[in-house]
């Protein structure tokens, strides 16, 4: 069985902040359950707080892992999937739940590893919201949402041919469901109706609010999320086997993991090396007419002086 190529490594200072990411990342989702927006100043400060401090968390998450765990190669990658994300998302525009792009963070999450399908599940939904104009305070938890489905994606145990793909199916198809209730924790808060059996009502215990969510959750989005669970399941099964070899031969041939080696020219090597040789020569040469000088001096001034000595 060959080994799984990681285009992010999470190192463990990047793994750190994604593990702190991700429990941020909960807390976030599920502040309903231990935080009354009466409680505050306003019903909606402590959405917008846990919205603005998502997007720190994800800096410092992307900075972390882009502190030595992503190369230009890997940055590349994430720059193309990202753009056929942001390209893939309005296909379906969210008709009866219908999306295509979410069997993408799958596929790239399993084969590229869990470091990779964070990143492409934020890089991706940011980058579709500013095609489509959808900016807004929801934005965070989306990013959030599809980042856990890369990062899951990542993390699924190591198979290999039909069990693999049916594998991924069945991911697809649980993290649709997922995504869609991940979302609702978002906007359920802020129905507060006390006359619903769904709706939230601040200071109700936590099983009772559980129950109103789930039916909640049942009663507005199954349909929608049924739809999104579909749709990845079918796209991974068509497109999967493909997709997979693709996204495999280029991890391959871009080698993210390898340590780059360099080797001198052995041309270049052989003319330093006689460049080195040539100040030896031109030493030896010089000595040695220094030394044939004193020689002649030498010999000359043993010699007579010929010629007439003065009487």
């Amino acid at each position: 069985m060959t080994r799984r190529t990681v285009a992010i490594r999470l190192r463990p200072r990047a793994g750190l902040a994604a593990g702190i990411a991700a429990l941020v990342g909960l807390v976030a989702f599920c502040w309903p359950f231990v935080v009354a927006p009466g409680r505050l100043s306003s019903s909606y400060t402590a959405p917008l707080l846990f919205g603005v401090l998502l997007l720190l968390v994800l800096a410092v998450l992307l900075a972390e892992l882009a502190d030595g765990g992503i190369d230009a190669k890997a940055l590349a990658m994430l720059g193309v999937l990202s753009a056929v994300g942001a390209a893939l998302r309005p296909l379906g525009a969210g008709t009866a739940g219908v999306e295509t792009m979410f069997f993408l963070l799958v596929l790239a999450g399993r084969v590229f590893g869990a470091g990779f399908g964070f990143s492409l599940g934020c890089t991706s939904l940011f980058a579709s919201a500013l095609i489509t104009g959808g900016v807004g305070p929801w934005l965070p938890y989306q990013m959030f949402g599809s980042a856990f489905v890369g990062l899951l994606a990542g993390l699924l145990p190591p198979l290999r041919g039909r069990a693999e793909l049916a594998m991924l199916a069945g991911f697809g198809a649980v993290s649709g469901y997922l995504y869609g209730f991940l979302l609702n924790l978002s906007s359920w808060p802020f129905l507060v109706d006390p006359h619903s059996s769904v709706s939230y009502l601040p200071g109700l215990p936590f099983t009772e609010q559980w129950h109103r969510y789930l039916a909640y959750d049942a009663a507005t989005s199954l349909g929608w999320d049924t739809g999104r669970a579909v749709t990845t399941l079918i796209c991974v099964l068509l497109a999967g086997p493909a997709a997979l070899a693709t996204f495999r031969r280029a991890a391959r041939r871009a080698r993210f993991e390898a340590v780059p080696e360099f080797e001198a020219d052995p041309g270049q090597a052989h003319s330093d090396q006689a460049s080195a040789d040539q100040p030896s020569a031109d030493q030896a040469s010089s000595d040695g007419g220094a030394g044939s000088s004193s020689s002649r001096c030498s010999r000359s001034a043993s010699q007579p002086v010929s010629g007439r000595t003065p009487a």
